[in-house]
């Protein structure tokens, strides 16, 4: 039988945009697996729904731990403007929430000596975006 990380990475590459927005769900709490990782990435920055791209950043905001925020700093990294902004909606989304996930803000400042410099950068933004988000 398939685990539920099979399972979630299988549908990660699927054509259904609801079945990928599953996918990030999913995996969101396993964002230090390497292979949910790259699915992860894959998932925040997909070109076909800007909907896979949003609910995925917004479950690994809401994940919040160092591991789930630094797959956001990556793609932040790596994302065109419109990318961008859906990442940057769906950080908001979970920062917004009656549940709100507050301690991105810690996460990022832990990530701003990650090795990677694409990370650090990403995390940057990331930081401003929670920054931005409290009143």
């Amino acid at each position: 039988m398939m685990s539920g990380v099979e399972a979630a990475l299988a549908e990660a590459s699927s054509p259904s945009w609801s079945q990928r927005v599953r996918a990030g769900h999913d995996l969101a709490s396993f964002a230090d697996v390497p292979e949910a990782a790259e699915a992860l990435v894959g998932l925040l920055l997909d070109v076909e729904d800007t909907a896979v791209t949003r609910q995925t950043a917004e479950a690994l905001a809401r994940v919040g731990t160092v591991a789930s925020v630094r797959l956001i700093s990556l793609a932040v990294a790596e994302a065109d403007d419109h990318q961008a902004d859906w990442l940057q909606t769906g950080v908001h989304d979970a920062l917004v929430g009656p549940d709100g996930v507050l301690d991105v803000a810690a996460v990022c400042g832990q990530l701003a000596r990650d090795p990677e410099e694409a990370v650090r950068r990403g995390a940057a933004e990331v930081l401003a975006w929670a920054e931005g988000t409290r009143c």
